[in-house]
Parts: C-alpha cells; sequence; structure tokens
C-alpha cells in the first residue's frame, strides 16, 4: 500500500486529467482478475477517466460499492520526503493518493475471498472530486452504480485532525454543501497620486470582503454552521496605479437548506450595495457546488460496529458536528445508503497539516486499518440476511 501510495504521490494528476493514475488502477485491477471499465464519467467532457472495478462472489446477492477519489490539487509541495511530488505545482494534498492505494488493498483483499462471498462489490475511483461539477455526477451518469444495482455505499477519507487509525463517524449530515461566487467590481482607475479623481475598486473590494463576514455573524441562525470565505482578490497592476476594475473570488458553505437557498441572495445584496455606496458596480456569479453530504444513520452504526470490531472501541469516534468542506460523494448518497467515514492519519507534527497544505502527510501505518475496514465493510454488508434492510 505504502508503495502504490507513494506511486501516485510521485505522479499527482489534475482533476479529470488523470489519465495515467486511471491506466496504473486499471491494470492493477485488471492483475487481481476483476472485470474493468475504463474511460468512466466524462461530466460532458471528451471522455472520462474514472474506472470501474466488478469483483463477483460466488454466489449471487446484493451489491456494494467502495469508493476512492483519484485527483489531486495545484499545490507546490514543501514536503523533502523522497516520494515528493515529481510535478512542480501539483500536489496530492487531500489524500487521495492513500484512498486508491487502500482501496486497491481492499479489492485485493476481497478478491482473495471471492469463493466465501455472497454478491457482487463495486470499486469505484472517481477523478475530478476538486473540481465542480465533480466527477461523482459523471460516473452515476456512466451507470456506475447500476448493472449490478448498487445497494449501499461507503467511502473512507483521511483525516490529519484525528489520532492514526482512529475512525470518524457521524449520522446525518457530515460535509457542508459548497458553492462558489465571482464578484466584479468596476470602478474608475487613475493615478495613485489623485485618488480624488478615482473611484478606487481595491477598497470597495475591501468593504465587500468585510461586509460578507456578516453574513455568518448577523444572518445566519447562529445554531446553524455556515461558512463565506473569500479566497482570492485580484486587482491592479502597478504600485502607484488605482485599477479600473477589481474581483473576488470565494466559496459558501451552508448545512441547513434556509442558509443554502438565501446565499447567493445575501451575498449579491451586500455586493451590490456596498458597491453603490462608493459610486461603483459590482456583478455576482453564484455558482452552486455540491450539495450536503448525508450519511445513512443506520448505515453509521453498521460501520461503527464493524470498526469496532476490528479496532476496538475506543478506536471509534462519534463527531459531533459537520466538517465544511465540500465532498461530491454526496452525488453517491442521494442514490444509495451508505456513509463517508474518517480514517485518522496523525501521528505527530509532521502528519498534523490539513488537507490542501502544501506540507500536508499522512501517517502511512494507518493505511491497513484502512484497507482492511474497506473490504471489511463489504464483506459484511454482503453477509448481512435479507431482512435486515439495506
Amino acid at each position: 500500500m505504502a508503495a502504490w501510495r507513494r506511486h501516485f504521490h510521485r505522479r499527482p494528476e489534475l482533476s479529470f486529467q488523470e489519465t495515467g493514475t486511471a491506466r496504473t488502477i486499471e491494470a492493477e485491477l485488471s492483475r487481481l482478475g476483476l472485470a474493468v471499465r475504463a474511460g468512466v464519467g466524462g461530466a460532458g467532457r471528451s471522455g472520462g477517466t474514472g474506472v470501474v472495478g466488478l469483483l463477483r462472489g460466488a454466489r449471487p446477492g446484493r451489491c456494494v460499492a467502495l469508493r476512492a477519489d483519484m485527483d489531486c490539487l495545484p499545490v507546490e509541495e514543501q514536503n523533502r520526503v523522497p516520494y515528493r511530488s515529481a510535478v512542480p505545482g501539483r500536489m496530492h494534498a487531500c489524500g487521495h493518493d492513500a484512498h486508491m492505494a487502500m482501496l486497491l488493498a481492499a479489492a485485493a483483499q476481497l478478491a482473495a475471498r471471492r469463493d466465501g462471498l455472497r454478491g457482487s462489490v463495486v470499486f469505484l475511483f472517481q477523478p475530478g472530486e476538486e473540481t465542480p461539477p465533480g466527477g461523482a455526477l459523471g460516473m452515476i451518469r456512466d451507470g456506475a452504480l447500476k448493472d449490478p444495482a448498487v445497494d449501499a455505499a461507503f467511502a473512507l477519507h483521511v483525516d490529519s485532525s484525528l489520532p492514526s487509525g482512529s475512525v470518524g463517524l457521524r449520522r446525518g449530515p457530515m460535509m457542508a454543501a459548497s458553492d462558489n461566487f465571482r464578484i466584479a467590481i468596476e470602478g474608475r482607475g487613475g493615478h495613485a497620486a489623485r485618488p480624488h479623481n478615482c473611484l478606487d475598486p481595491v477598497v470597495c473590494g475591501g468593504a465587500i470582503v468585510g461586509a460578507l463576514q456578516t453574513i455568518v455573524s448577523r444572518t445566519v441562525d447562529p445554531a446553524q454552521p455556515a461558512v463565506v470565505t473569500v479566497g482570492r482578490f485580484i486587482a491592479g497592476t502597478k504600485h502607484n496605479i488605482i485599477p479600473q476594475t477589481a474581483l473576488l473570488e470565494g466559496t459558501a458553505r451552508t448545512i441547513d437548506r434556509h442558509s443554502w437557498a438565501m446565499m447567493p441572495r445575501w451575498i449579491a445584496r451586500i455586493a451590490r450595495d456596498t458597491a453603490r455606496a462608493h459610486g461603483q458596480t459590482a456583478a455576482v456569479d453564484y455558482q452552486r457546488g455540491y450539495p450536503v453530504l448525508v450519511n445513512d444513520p443506520a448505515m453509521v452504526d453498521f460501520a461503527a460496529g464493524v470498526a469496532a470490531g476490528l479496532f476496538g472501541g475506543k478506536a471509534v469516534r462519534m463527531i459531533d458536528q459537520p466538517l465544511m468542506g465540500g465532498e461530491d460523494f454526496a452525488y453517491v448518497l442521494q442514490q444509495v445508503p451508505g456513509c463517508l467515514i474518517r480514517l485518522g492519519t496523525c501521528s505527530g507534527p509532521a502528519t498534523a497539516f490539513p488537507w490542501h497544505h502544501p506540507r500536508f502527510d499522512i501517517d502511512e501505518s494507518a493505511l491497513p486499518k484502512g484497507a482492511r475496514l474497506l473490504a471489511e465493510l463489504a464483506a459484511a454488508f454482503l453477509a448481512r440476511p435479507s431482512g435486515a434492510g439495506k
């Protein structure tokens, strides 16, 4: 698993460009004797990079899906490790390399137990999780959850905020709806020494950034989690020029449906009215992203029982609050019951950096636990009596 993970880590590929990654996965799944379908989930693009592996047990039965994402991030890695990214400006800074390694290992474990399985396991290697609309929708539209029809689905995500080898679970909403917005400000440029002859979009943009923070502090129900973050502020070409325009780009994260529905209106009102107060205009482009990821409570309890049986009850942690990151596994869980599970990978300062950080890394000793958990979830689900529900 460490070798697989390091192979992927050294060769990161951006969303919907995972061609080399897909070829490696296709070869490994074929070597295990699985039926493999490549080129899945183009999501409107020319061709897809998703890979689906199918393992049929010796006897007929239900079908369970296990999923891993494949894409990297546009991040320049700062770790000085032998498996450091060999691609400038590209890095597996969210653990997708580990997800693929664990799912390949789970496939190997289950393939070795094929004769004892009743039913089928579908292995979903999904592109484009980091870039909406994401790869999950494309794979679903390409029939990844059909033939055979999937009855339940599980996925693991590494988590550097949890101790290595621990398992984090939450019933109900687990991840936020994640939307994006762009605010284009139109002012009047000129010489920096004569600001009275200009309408400065930088000052206006700064006021908008500050005012947007009142959405969470003064508009959203305090009992409901929400995030509004401006992550990009683009303006100007030189220190002594007041620019004509400025551009803000950000993300809004919500859990409750009212905040989700109203967020575009709240952001547009603040942006336009603040710009008007500065004698300028602001055009807002609000794009919906991934929906709230909702874990099926019964599947969470099932997964908690499997994890406790493998690693002991103390290894299982119930997460109190939803996480405000977005995740397109939400689309899969809209189709079938299942859950997203957190796998702790922090064993010290070197593995404590958060997702998307240029020094993100994991404790690889957690990989066998993750693979074993995925394999046992699939085997235990297929072994459940038919009267136990999905």
